[in-house]
C-alpha cells in the first residue's frame, strides 16, 4: 500500500511558490542529468497585445539555450496545437511595432538561458501543460527530431549564414511590401485624426483623444497662430517683468551709496568735533 501511496505522488505536478509548476526536461531519453522548465500562465494587466491573449499565453523560465523556438513549439505541441513561440532575454512587453525583420538581418542573439511566450490555440493546453507528471521528463532530442550540439551546431550555423541572392530578394520583397502597408495604415490613421480635428465655422476644435501617454494636439493654422501670438504674451510679459526687476535693483544700488556717503561723512564729523572738545588747562 505504501508503494503504491509513493508512486501516485511521483505522477502530480509540482508547484512552487508563485504559481510556477516545475516541468522537468532532458536532453535526450538517455541523459540522467534533468533540467527544469518553470511554466505560469501569462497575466499581466499592461499586456494588451494581441500576440499575446492573456488566456492563452503560457509564460515559461529558464529555457536553455539549446532549445530554439521550434525545438519549444515541438515539445509543447504534445499539450494542444500551438500558435506561436517567442523566446527573449528578458521578460517585457512584446517587441512587435511594425514589419517583422527576417532572420537574415537579425542581430546575432546571446547565448544563455532565456524565458518564453507560448501562444496556445486553446486555453486548455496551458491546464494540461501546468498539470504534467513530474515524473514524466520531457525530451529535446529524439531519433525523428534530432537537436545538434557542439561542432555538428555550429557547421550547421555556418552553412544557414549563406544566402542565395533569389532568396535574399524575396525576403526584402517581402519585407518593404510589409513596410508600405504599415506606413499605409499610420497615414490613413493620421488623416483620419486630421479630419477628427478640424475646426468648426465658430473657431472651435474637437480635439480626440489618441494613445496612452500622448498629447492630443490641434493641427489647424489659425490655432498654431494663436498659440504663436500666446506665447509672443508671455515673452513680452517676462520682459516687463525684468525689466522692473533691473530698475527694483538700480535704485536700492543708489540708496546703498548714497548711506554709506552719508556715513563717511557722519564719521568725519564726530572726529572733528572730538578733536575740539580736547582738554587744554593752558
Amino acid at each position: 500500500m505504501a508503494a503504491s501511496k509513493k508512486q501516485h505522488a511521483t505522477n502530480q505536478s509540482c508547484v512552487i511558490p508563485g504559481g510556477f509548476a516545475v516541468l522537468p526536461l532532458k536532453f535526450c531519453s538517455s541523459s540522467v542529468a534533468h533540467h527544469k522548465l518553470y511554466v505560469k500562465e501569462h497575466k499581466v494587466r499592461d499586456e494588451k497585445s494581441s500576440y499575446r491573449p492573456v488566456d492563452r499565453t503560457l509564460f515559461v523560465l529558464n529555457v536553455p539555450p539549446y532549445c530554439s523556438e521550434d525545438v519549444i513549439k515541438r515539445i509543447f505541441s504534445q499539450f494542444g496545437n500551438v500558435n506561436s513561440v517567442e523566446l527573449r532575454d528578458q521578460p517585457g512587453s512584446s517587441p512587435h511595432h511594425g514589419p517583422k525583420l527576417s532572420n537574415v538581418f537579425k542581430p546575432a542573439e546571446k547565448h544563455g538561458f532565456k524565458v518564453g511566450y507560448i501562444v496556445f490555440e486553446n486555453s486548455s493546453s496551458i491546464k494540461a501543460a501546468k498539470s504534467h507528471p513530474s515524473s514524466e521528463p520531457l525530451v529535446v532530442s529524439t531519433e525523428e527530431h534530432p537537436v545538434k550540439t557542439g561542432i555538428q551546431k555550429w557547421i550547421q550555423q555556418y552553412k544557414e549564414a549563406f544566402i542565395q541572392p533569389e532568396e535574399l530578394n524575396k525576403i526584402v520583397d517581402s519585407f518593404m511590401e510589409d513596410y508600405d502597408k504599415h506606413k499605409e495604415k499610420e497615414e490613413e490613421q493620421r488623416r483620419k485624426k486630421e479630419e477628427q480635428q478640424q475646426e468648426d465655422e465658430d473657431g472651435w476644435v474637437k480635439v480626440t483623444r489618441g494613445h496612452k501617454g500622448a498629447k492630443a494636439r490641434p493641427h489647424s493654422e489659425m490655432a498654431n497662430q494663436r498659440t504663436l501670438a500666446k506665447e509672443m504674451k508671455k515673452k513680452k510679459r517676462k520682459e516687463l517683468m525684468n525689466f522692473y526687476t533691473w530698475q527694483h535693483r538700480n535704485t536700492q544700488k543708489e540708496h546703498i551709496a548714497e548711506l554709506r556717503k552719508k556715513f563717511e561723512e557722519d564719521k568725519q564729523r564726530i572726529a572733528l568735533l572730538r578733536a575740539q572738545r580736547k582738554f587744554k588747562p593752558y
